[in-house]
Parts: structure tokens; sequence; C-alpha cells
């Protein structure tokens, strides 16, 4: 009984996520706010729906599945974000003036249009 209401818990709490992210998607009109508040809960609303199944499930073998689905999530979401980002901002969909920091503007107008970079680069 009692590992079915921390599943019921945990699914709630991983919907609570989803719902965030979807707002915030609605929300926000900048591209880079919008990843950013796409991504972030993705991850541990995942986690929190992974978990709550396996307290509900208690299955060994789907068990280690989740926790393997859960680590492969940690691993590929943020490589899969930065890569988003970086297209995104090569196509001029990022408005790079409104940026605190571009460091990726530095290292484009570094590289010739041969793709050999500068001396000191």
């Amino acid at each position: 009984m009692i590992w079915d209401v921390i599943g019921a818990v945990l699914l709630l709490g991983g919907s609570a996520l989803t719902l965030v992210a979807a707002v915030g998607m609605y929300r926000y009109r900048d591209l880079m706010t919008r990843q950013h508040v796409a991504t972030k809960p993705q991850v541990l609303s995942l986690i929190l729906f992974l978990m709550g199944a396996a307290c509900l499930v208690r299955d060994p073998a789907m068990t280690w599945t989740m926790v393997l689905v859960c680590l492969l999530q940690l691993i590929t979401s943020p490589i899969s974000a930065h890569l988003l980002s970086r297209a995104a901002y090569r196509n001029g969909l990022v408005d790079s003036d409104a940026l605190i920091t571009d460091e990726l503007r530095e290292d484009l107008h570094a590289v010739d249009a041969d793709g050999s970079k500068h001396a000191g680069s």
C-alpha cells in the first residue's frame, strides 16, 4: 500500500513538472528561454515518472530498465540541447545582441571561410 502511494506521488510530481514545461513553452517567445524551460524539467519529470512506475510495478527487471533509461536521458539530454542551441544560433534564430555572454560569436569569427582557424585561436 505504501509503495502505491509513493508511486502515485512521484507520478503526480512528474506530471506537475511536465505542466510547468508546457506553460513555459506557451509563455516564452524567445528560442533560448523556450528551450531552457523545456529541457530542464523534462529530465526530472521523466525520472519522477520512471521512479513512480517502478514503485507501482515492483519488478526488478523493469526497475533496472528504468534506471538505464534515466541514465541515458541524463547523458543525452544536455548534449542534444547544446546541439540544438548551436544549430539555432548558426541559422540566425537567436538574437545574439540580447545575450549577455556570447562565446560562440567569437569562435565563429575566428574560423575562416575555408574552415581553418586563425593563428592564436
